[in-house]
C-alpha cells in the first residue's frame, strides 16, 4: 500500500528566506527521492502522462529513481526535452501531472516536479550531458527571435532534426522571462544558464543584444542572411495597466519593469546603476505568480508591509498555490 503522503521537502524558513534572494525550496536528497519515488504505482493507464503537455514519460523516469538510476532517469527526461531543472521548479504540475495521479483521489500525488528536479539537478552536478541525437543536416536555416520559453524550445526542436539554427535575443542574457520575470528564490540564475549552456554545445548560434526589426529587419534576415524561416518568439513583454489615476506617478511599476531592474539588472545590489525605488509600504495588484513574485520581491527588498490587492476571492487567484504559501 502506497504512502498517502509524499515525502516533505526541505524549504528556508521564513525568517532567513525574508533576508536573502537564495532559493526557498531545497528540493529531495538521494534516499528522500528515492523514497518518493517508489510510492508511484506505476499504473497501466498512466493517467499523469495524459497531463503532461509534452507527454514525458514520467512512471518510466520515476521507477529509475526508485532504483537509483538518477542519470538514467534524467536522460529519460531529455529525450522529451532539454530542461528538467527549470521545469521541475517552475511549470504548474498540481494543474497538470500531478492533479491526474491516482494518489491524489486518496491523499497526496507523486511529488513529479520535485522528482523532476531532482533527476536534472543530479544530471547538473554530474556534469552528464549526453549528445542530442543529431539527424543528417538539412541544409536548412532558421532564424529563433527570442530566449525565452518558446525559442529555447524550437531551437532545440530543430537543431535535433537537423537544422541550423541561430537564435537573436534583444537582452544581454538568454532566457526571456525565465531570466527577467521569475526571481532567483524560485530559479536561481545558475541553475537556469546550465541549462541553457547546451543549446551552444549542440549547435545552436546565439546573438545577444540584437534587436530584430532594428539591428536588422526580418526582410534582411531572409533575404542577406540566407534564413529559409523565422520563428518569432519575442514573449508577451508589454504590461497591462489599469488606465486609473496615480498609476503613471514616480514610484508605480509595472511588474514587468520591476521584476527586469531586480533579476536581471540586479538592481538591488548596492552601487547597482538602474536602481529602484524602496518603500516602507508596498502595494502589489493582482493575484497571478507575478504578483506573488513581486510581493516576495518587495519583503526581501525591506518591505516593512507589504500589501497585495486582488479583485475576487482568494480560492480565485490564479497563481500557484505553492506560490501564495510562500
Amino acid at each position: 500500500m502506497a504512502k498517502t503522503k509524499h515525502v516533505p521537502v526541505r524549504e528556508l524558513s521564513p525568517d532567513t528566506r525574508i533576508k536573502n534572494f537564495e532559493e526557498v525550496v531545497s528540493g529531495y536528497s538521494e534516499a528522500e527521492a528515492v523514497e518518493e519515488a517508489k510510492r508511484c504505482l506505476q499504473c497501466k493507464h498512466r493517467p499523469c502522462v495524459s497531463g503532461c503537455p509534452i507527454r514525458i514519460d514520467i512512471p518510466g523516469f520515476v521507477k529509475l529513481i526508485a532504483e537509483g538510476k538518477f542519470i538514467e532517469a534524467g536522460l529519460k527526461i531529455k529525450e522529451c526535452h532539454l530542461f528538467p531543472s527549470v521545469c521541475g521548479r517552475v511549470c504548474p504540475q498540481e494543474l497538470q501531472c500531478e492533479v491526474k495521479c491516482v494518489l491524489a483521489k486518496a491523499g497526496e500525488p507523486i511529488a513529479i516536479g520535485t522528482l523532476e528536479r531532482f533527476a536534472g539537478d543530479y544530471l547538473n552536478k554530474m556534469k552528464h550531458h549526453q549528445p542530442l541525437e543529431l539527424k543528417q543536416k538539412t541544409g536548412k536555416k532558421v532564424a529563433i527571435i527570442g530566449s525565452g520559453p518558446a525559442g529555447i524550445t524550437v531551437a532545440s526542436e530543430l537543431i535535433s532534426k537537423g537544422f541550423e539554427v541561430t537564435m537573436f535575443e534583444a537582452l544581454h542574457k538568454l532566457g526571456g522571462v525565465l531570466a527577467y520575470g521569475i526571481p532567483d528564490f524560485r530559479l536561481p540564475k545558475e541553475v537556469l544558464q546550465e541549462e541553457l549552456d547546451q543549446l551552444e554545445k549542440y549547435g545552436v548560434k546565439i546573438e545577444k543584444n540584437f534587436v530584430v526589426g532594428k539591428t536588422a529587419t526580418i526582410d534582411e534576415l531572409m533575404q542577406e542572411e540566407k534564413f529559409d524561416a523565422v520563428f518569432v518568439g519575442s514573449g508577451a513583454g508589454l504590461p497591462t495597466f489599469m488606465e486609473i489615476p496615480g498609476e503613471y506617478a514616480t514610484g508605480v511599476y509595472s511588474a514587468n519593469e520591476y521584476l527586469t531592474r531586480v533579476n536581471l539588472m540586479r538592481a538591488h545590489i548596492a552601487g547597482a546603476k538602474n536602481e529602484i525605488m524602496y518603500g516602507d509600504a508596498v502595494v502589489v495588484v493582482g493575484g497571478g505568480n507575478i504578483a506573488m513574485d513581486a510581493a516576495r520581491t518587495a519583503v526581501r527588498l525591506g518591505a516593512k508591509k507589504t500589501i497585495l490587492v486582488y479583485r475576487r476571492s482568494e480560492a480565485e487567484m490564479p497563481a500557484r498555490i505553492e506560490e501564495i504559501r510562500h
